[in-house]
């Protein structure tokens, strides 16, 4: 396992990000409070590789400040195909509760680059073909490593390209979740895998290890450990098993026990569960949910959208 190599491209990485956040305040912030971990590190250890870096941060403040500014950055200058039509504007804010800190996307016409295709923000969005063309989009925007502008300038990087109740998407591979925060222990509640317990902090500049999940990581065992959002981890097991990873029957139960008394009939419940830390695709079934009424719903039709989706 290489986590010295791991460690460098982490600290590379978020250095990168840290010096194009131009507001000094924010910018400290990030600086002294921000952790990295899940299976993005997992990865990176292994391989050296990854398809995204997952920050969150040790505390509430940071985590309102992060949020609050990149949506300014957003509704300042969108990316050029979400640009604004001139009699319509962006409803997006940031809603800073006792409970939590949510991004919340209202619905809004926009404008792609071509002046004859209009788009809508997913959020409430009342022309589901719409929502999933803007999700679509944004979801391509993102994978672009730096694409260009319609006068053929470099777009900046980390600019933020994809807005969730939960997350933060930015280009070059970075991924901000708001939903909760603490030091890494705290963080790791909501997890579902020992081996995804690993964590680097910006304060330390190191990687954070556990026998635990080297253990796990070396068997390619999962070993459940509990989770916000059970839902998503049984996704996630068929992932992993994909990737040759095993898991005992016992862990299913201990998910199948979590689920239990989730009331997955509930519209709200069952759109926490799905979209869950970073499910941004699953956007697709809830729109599509959306567009038939939540209240006319059955489990056939539900588990017809998941398999047609996932």
């Amino acid at each position: 396992m290489k986590t010295r190599v791991a460690n460098m491209l982490v600290c590379r990485h978020f250095d990168n990000w840290l010096e194009t956040i131009d507001d000094a305040s924010v910018k400290e912030l990030v600086r002294k409070n921000t952790i990295m971990t899940g299976g993005a590190l997992v990865t990176l250890i292994t391989e050296n590789r990854v398809n995204d870096f997952d920050f969150y941060f040790r505390n509430r403040e940071t985590a309102l400040a992060v949020a609050n500014y990149y949506v300014a950055k957003f509704t300042a200058n969108p990316p050029t195909r979400f640009r604004n039509n001139s009699d319509k504007t962006v409803a997006i804010y940031v809603e800073d509760t006792p409970e939590r800190v949510k991004i919340v996307v209202k619905s809004a016409g926009v404008a792609t680059e071509s002046p004859d295709e209009a788009y809508s923000y997913f959020e409430g969005d009342p022309d589901p073909e719409a929502a999933q063309k803007f999700l679509d989009n944004a979801i391509k925007v993102n994978g672009d490593a730096q694409p260009k502008d319609t006068e053929g300038k470099d777009r900046p990087k980390f600019r933020p390209v994809f807005l969730t109740a939960n997350a933060i998407t930015l280009s070059d591979k970075t991924q901000i979740v708001i939903r909760f925060w603490g030091e890494p222990d705290e963080i790791h509640e909501n997890y579902d895998f020992v081996h995804c317990t690993l964590a680097w902090t910006s304060w330390e500049r190191r990687v954070r290890t556990n026998a635990d999940a080297l253990e796990c990581i070396l068997t390619k065992e999962l070993r459940y450990i509990g989770s916000r959002y059970p839902l998503c981890s049984m996704f996630r097991v068929r992932k992993f098993i994909e990737r040759g990873w095993t898991i005992p029957a016992g862990q299913f139960v201990k998910i199948a026990f979590q689920i239990n008394p989730l009331n997955l009939n509930d519209y709200a419940t069952l759109e926490e569960q799905l979209t869950g830390v970073d499910h941004a695709y699953f956007m697709q079934l809830l729109g599509a949910l959306r567009e038939k009424s939540p209240e006319k719903v059955d489990q056939t039709y539900l588990m017809e959208l998941i398999d047609r989706m996932v």
